[in-house]
């Protein structure tokens, strides 16, 4: 009897995250989509030997279901992905005049609050995976968003990838690593980047002939192709010279 209980309630907890679903968040009132993917190999992932966790955060006006390409690649690596949908239909429209560090600020700052939510309401949940040691990954401005919650000094945040994030200064806590994919079409503003004799534990890495808009299941496949070569040696530590290199 405990064991079919224990294999409804696997296979009741298995359905509950395996497809997009909504998560609501009472104290904003907001609720969160997103679409969850398990590792290739779930069934190593286990309370003594968690497996990883990434939070995926999709560029202003493309839907978070549109990087099957990058999820797939971190699902093949063994991390658990939750792709998360940042813009509801009733929020502000991402701002476009005057200093957009500030008037994006709240988007941003929003965008954090999701993440740490999510993160918070999920770990709960997943017991096999590990959530206090999260990658975040985001493009343009879920590059943004991510890079505005590593600046916040959570403890659980220990990798960072931005896809051409062109805004919010990248973390310089020598704690969390950083890889930044930035494409040819578009400069980041003045600071987002550090300075070659200051990059440390960030690593950029250009890809040449790219475009920012690009960055999606709608790219082109040998674009897709290079960032998830580069994803992949990142996270299988090789160094930024061999990214570079790659």
């Amino acid at each position: 009897m405990k064991y079919l209980q224990g294999l409804v309630f696997l296979i009741a907890s298995s359905a509950s995250v395996s497809n997009a679903e909504t998560i609501y968040d009472e104290s904003r009132d907001r609720n969160i989509p997103i679409e969850i993917t398990r590792p290739k190999v779930a069934k190593n992932c286990k309370e003594e030997s968690k497996c990883p966790v990434a939070l995926l955060s999709a560029g202003y006006g493309v839907s978070h279901l549109k990087y099957t390409f990058l999820a797939n690649q971190l699902n093949d690596l063994g991390y658990l992905v939750v792709a998360i949908g940042h813009e509801l239909p009733n929020d502000p429209p991402l701002s476009t005049s005057g200093n957009l560090f500030e008037t994006r600020s709240e988007n941003w700052r929003r965008g954090a609050q999701t993440l740490d939510f999510v993160k918070s309401i999920l770990s709960k949940r997943l017991a096999y995976y590990d959530f206090d040691n999260l990658l975040l990954v985001g493009h343009s401005n879920g590059g943004d968003i991510s890079s505005w919650l590593g600046n916040e000094n959570k403890p659980y945040i220990k990798s960072l990838i931005t896809l051409d994030h062109r805004r919010v200064p990248l973390p310089r806590d020598t704690d969390i690593k950083v890889l930044s994919i930035r494409a040819s079409d578009f400069p980041a503003d003045q600071g987002v980047l550090p300075s070659e004799s200051a990059q440390g534990n960030i690593c950029v890495v250009k890809i040449p002939d790219s475009r920012h808009n690009d960055i999606s299941d709608y790219g082109p496949d040998w674009l897709k192709d290079k960032i998830n070569l580069l994803v992949r040696g990142y996270l299988l530590e090789q160094s930024c010279s061999a990214l570079k290199k790659a």
